[in-house]
């Protein structure tokens, strides 16, 4: 008689049985192992039933995944240096704005209507004291018609300062490039292509290193000691009352030129030294 169990196979549990040639009954779901890393059958049916969706997901390539989380990842650190500009940049900035504005305050001989503006001749006065013109061409002449050899020395060294005071202030105005203030007039006496550049005043550098070479090598009185420093002072003031230059051209002339003196101390020339140069050249 057959058993019950192999004519109702649905109560043992099992998966269908199939009949094999030797009349045995061979269980497929006990026979062959699962594949657990595959997903269920419905599951595969649904992905297949969307083939957008499957799409998509083939085009998707591990590499545009990482590049797309790197680009995400670096979006907050380029808004943060966007946000966040240097310390450096904030001050530099901050200075040039305090500068144009406190050049423009003082700048009242600028013209005949400003606020000084009576006051504009004796501040031209001071500023043709400063050039380098008749600085060069009064040397010069003391040069020729001094008669000692201390004389000559110090009027030859002091010439020599003038030219390199004007060499180098005309180099770092062509490399700076700095326009000069807008409220300016261009009435300057004797101007030459670098004059247009207001970065840094010549006038400040020449009267710095001609003032601390007059208290340095000329014997003079307290009275006149004074007056040189007020001297290179009223220089250096006019520039900006007269609108010719900001505030950091001015001070900046006054650092370069007390250093060019350091500079002409050390290329200091003797009359043995000179007449030693000629007779080599000549």
């Amino acid at each position: 008689m057959p058993s019950p169990k192999a004519k109702n196979p649905a109560r043992s549990g099992g998966s269908p049985v199939f009949g094999s040639a030797n009349g045995r009954y061979d269980f497929k779901s006990l026979t062959k192992p699962l594949n657990r890393s595959s997903p269920p059958p419905h599951l595969l049916q649904r992905q297949g039933s969307d083939p957008t969706t499957a799409r998509l997901r083939a085009s998707e390539s591990p590499t545009r995944r990482r590049g797309s989380s790197s680009s995400t990842g670096s979006a907050p650190d380029e808004d943060g240096i966007r946000l966040n500009p240097s310390f450096v940049r904030v001050a530099l900035s901050s200075l040039l704005a305090i500068d144009l504005w406190l050049s423009k305050q003082l700048g009242v001989c600028a013209c005949e209507d400003s606020s000084w503006g009576s006051m504009r001749p004796l501040m031209k006065l001071i500023e043709i004291s400063g050039h380098g013109i008749p600085w060069l061409v009064g040397t010069a002449y003391c040069l020729y018609k001094s008669d000692t050899a201390a004389g000559q020395e110090v009027m030859l060294n002091l010439f020599m300062g003038l030219l390199l005071d004007i060499l180098l202030v005309g180099i770092v105005k062509a490399v700076v490039r700095r326009r000069r203030p807008s409220h300016n007039r261009m009435d300057m006496f004797a101007t030459f292509s670098v004059d247009s550049y207001s970065f840094p005043s010549g006038h400040a550098t020449r009267a710095a290193m001609c003032g601390r070479f007059f208290l340095t090598h000329l014997v003079l009185a307290a009275p006149l000691r004074v007056l040189v420093l007020l001297w290179v002072g009223l220089v250096g003031l006019s520039r900006v009352m007269l609108g010719r230059h900001n505030v950091t051209d001015v001070v900046f002339g006054f650092w370069m030129g007390y250093w060019q003196y350091n500079l002409v101390e050390m290329l200091w020339l003797s009359p043995q030294t000179l007449q030693g140069m000629m007779g080599q050249l000549f």
